[in-house]
């Protein structure tokens, strides 16, 4: 410094003792100093007071000397002690050279800002609230000091600034809050715990409503939520805790909307604290804002139901994700399904385009923890931008609910109660809005029929229940609901027509476009006739699943939907298979359903005495398809009580190509014949003279089995047969003989017996084509 140098109104032993390296000299000038000011404050000398500020800032505290700056800050504190409460005029001139040390690389001198500065706010209190934020800017950097002396220091200014906020009703929250939105996302940790403290205080004050800010700082807190340190942890936790039961307490000045997607982000990220905070939250939301949250499902979604999948180590997540679940559930209605006029909002609450479940954060998770159906969101502070409440209009977005329930579902590494409720939403969403949703049929309906083939029974259940919806919905019915989706059935050019009069004909190719239904199936929808083929085509492509869950599937299904559609559909369709082996197969496991399952009862009532229109030419139609197998066809026969046409197949048999499969279908047929759905048969035995065809079918069966254990019991059940000439009585003798049970009218037996005949030549011709190729497998031996 120049020592010639006029620094007037500084005498020039203040200037030297201000440059002096001792702490006690610098103290003595600042005492000088202090003396001086108020003379001019006592004359009123605005001029020299201002010209010692910039003397003491300019020449001293921005001096390249670093006593002289440790002397200038001392010097511009003896400046506000002496002007009292007259400092706030002065304040810009005092602060700025004091903030500018903060930066010093020296960490003593930063020290010794900070205690200038702790001076100079304690004489002027509230007059420093205008210029808060820079004061806010300096302090956060010094939070983060290395020096723990500075940090002692900062701690006391901190202090002393957070009792002027709590004691002012001035302070500019609206002005602080791009500045508390910038500094939130700091990494540093004492720089984050400087933050938070900061909001505890704000939150506490009575005059200032931080709530309605809440928004442009909500992602900050979840991210300072994650920190390494828990105590910062803990203090955001009791900061988050706090603005929870603000919006518990004011729901209706809370913008749900601005901060779906931020808890929708933060929800799906891999910190079990944040998860879980953030879930709750979203669950408070739901349930407080009501149908608001409605646009934002699809984001929800994304982010809950992988959840519903979590074991024990993550069970309060989880049961907090199914309270989220439930409740946006609910909020779906019928008033859902009306055409495009959405319902205004209930709440006044607006926010931004929910469908990208775009969010606003810094490093913000962008993925929900399986890795799959994620939304990719922008990097930023804020997006948000609030509309008039009468031009936010709640709307259920069924694109983007389907489209993440569809990718859910078709991720197959997803787990078992995730895919549970999907379909559960399914099922939802086809009850209350069946209208919207049938447009999304058609890309639902193959990874529906793929979940068939899923491990678990509980998911089938639910798949079954959704397409049994989708299949008896009237919302599905269509003048044109597009080409089919299923297997290559190829119309056969038979002349086969069922005898019941009125019959339109066969089904047309299923290729045919707007025709999916047969026009003898009692029909429930356009779906209906497509699900039943494309569930044939499973069963044909995955046998193991025909296997072991066919049954289960089918049996369902008749709960679910109409038996008598079901059987007499998969009846129409087998008619037209190609692959013999299969239509074998498939028609062996109905009747099997037909005759041993409860859930049929009332179907084999229907059939067994063939006396309505409707029972006939469900008759006719399974009777062609049964033809495929030989034995199924006699048990048809026993089911209804068609004696003498069972008789005439027998006989049929000597034609036959008789294997081991053969024998141990008719071995399974005799084991069923003992059953208690048979009993009515076994009871007719008794009525010789009235049933010479029963007795006669089941000799011929006999007489088709080898010495086993089959033959001697239905050989013992035959030799119980009583002799009808012991069994007269005087009456009996002189009444006239009963004939046989009459054939039932409308049904043309002999058509039916040249069917059956026609049926099992194919299925010769087949076997004897395989042999020719070679791959026709060897014929096991007989018994």
């Amino acid at each position: 410094m120049n020592p010639e140098k006029d620094f007037a109104p500084l005498t020039p032993n203040i200037v030297r003792a201000l440059n002096d390296k001792l702490y006690e000299k610098r103290k003595v000038a600042a005492l000088e100093i202090e003396k001086l000011v108020r003379e001019f404050v006592a004359q009123n000398n605005t001029v020299q007071i201002k010209h010692v500020i910039q003397t003491l800032s300019q020449e001293f505290a921005l001096s390249q000397h670093p006593h002289s700056r440790k002397g200038g800050l001392i010097g511009l504190a003896a400046c506000s002690i002496a002007l009292g409460k007259d400092s706030g005029l002065y304040l810009k001139e005092l602060i700025e050279p004091v903030l500018t040390c903060f930066s010093d690389a020296d960490s003593r001198l930063r020290y010794y800002a900070c205690e200038a500065l702790y001076n100079i706010v304690k004489v002027a209190r509230g007059a420093v609230l205008p210029h808060f934020n820079v004061l806010f800017d300096g302090l956060s950097k010094l939070a983060a000091d290395p020096d723990p002396n500075v940090k002692s220091g900062s701690e006391l200014l901190d202090r002393l600034l957070k009792d002027i906020v709590t004691e002012s009703n001035k302070f500019d929250l609206v002005g602080f809050i791009p500045l508390l939105r910038e500094r939130i996302y700091s990494n540093n940790q004492y720089a984050r715990q400087f933050i938070i403290s900061w909001i505890l205080v704000l939150e506490s004050v009575p005059d200032i409503n931080l709530l309605d800010y809440l928004p442009e700082i909500l992602d900050g807190l979840f991210q300072i939520l994650g920190d390494n340190g828990k105590e910062i942890r803990k203090m955001c936790e009791v900061v988050l805790g706090e603005f929870l039961k603000e919006t518990k307490k004011n729901p209706s000045s809370v913008k749900f909307a601005e901060m779906a997607n931020i808890l929708v982000i933060h929800c799906q990220t891999t910190d079990d604290l944040i998860q879980l905070t953030a879930m709750c939250w979203l669950r408070e939301f739901i349930q407080l804002a009501g149908r608001v949250m409605l646009p934002y499902s699809s984001g929800i979604l994304t982010a809950v139901l992988p959840c519903l999948a979590y074991d024990d180590r993550k069970r309060n997540i989880k049961e907090v994700a199914n309270v989220c679940n439930q409740s946006l559930m609910k909020l779906v209605t019928p008033e859902d399904d009306e055409p495009d006029e959405p319902r205004p909002a209930v709440q006044k609450q607006a926010g931004p385009s929910p469908e990208g479940c775009a969010a606003t954060q810094e490093g913000a998770a962008s993925g929900g923890p399986d890795g799959s159906c994620n939304s990719s969101f922008s990097s930023g502070i804020s997006v948000f931008t609030p509309a008039s409440a009468e031009r936010a209009p709640v709307t259920l977005h069924l694109d983007g609910i389907v489209q993440v329930l569809n990718c859910h579902l078709s991720d197959t590494a997803i787990g078992m109660m995730t895919r549970i409720a999907v379909l559960k939403w399914l099922y939802h969403l086809y009850i209350k809005t069946p209208r919207k949703m049938s447009r999304h049929t058609d890309s639902l309906f193959p990874v529906l029929l793929q979940t068939l083939s899923d491990e678990s029974d509980e998911v089938i259940l639910k798949d079954l229940e959704v397409l049994a919806e989708i299949a008896s919905s009237p919302a599905g019915q269509a003048d044109d609901p597009g080409t089919l989706d299923g297997p290559d059935l190829r119309v056969s050019h038979s002349e086969l027509q069922a005898p019941t009069p009125g019959r339109a004909g066969l089904l047309n190719t299923p290729g045919t476009k707007g025709v999916e239904c047969s026009p003898s199936t009692p029909t429930m929808n356009s779906y209906f006739y497509k699900f039943m083929i494309n569930l044939l085509k499973r069963f044909s492509s995955e046998r193991k699943l025909l296997e072991v869950r066919g049954a289960f599937i089918i049996r369902q299904l008749c709960l679910l939907l109409h038996a008598e559609s079901i059987f007499h559909s998969m009846a129409d369709i087998l008619l037209r298979e190609e692959d013999l082996t299969f239509a074998s197969t498939m028609v062996h496991t109905l009747n099997t359903i037909l005759l041993t399952s409860t859930e049929l009862f009332q179907l084999r009532n229907q059939l067994k005495d063939l006396k309505t229109p409707e029972s006939r030419n469900l008759f006719c139609c399974l009777y062609r398809s049964w033809c495929h197998n030989p034995v199924t066809t006699v048990s048809l026969c026993f089911l209804t009580q068609n004696y003498r046409h069972a008789y005439d197949l027998i006989q049929k048999f000597g034609d036959l190509e008789v294997t081991v499969d053969f024998l141990t279908e008719v071995d399974k047929l005799v084991q069923l014949i003992e059953c208690p759905i048979f009993t009515y048969l076994r009871l007719q035995l008794l009525d010789v003279k009235s049933n010479p065809y029963l007795i006669k079918a089941l000799y011929g069966l006999l007489m088709l089995l080898p010495q086993s254990s089959a033959f001697q019991l239905l050989s013992h059940r035959l030799q119980c047969v009583p002799n009808p000439e012991l069994l007269q009585t005087e009456d009996g003798v002189k009444a006239a003989p009963r004939s046989q049970k009459a054939d039932s009218p409308g049904i043309d037996y002999a058509e039916l017996l040249q069917h059956f005949e026609r049926v099992q030549k194919q299925h010769l011709d087949v076997r004897h084509q395989r042999s020719g190729r070679g791959d026709h497998p060897d014929r096991r031996a007989l018994l």
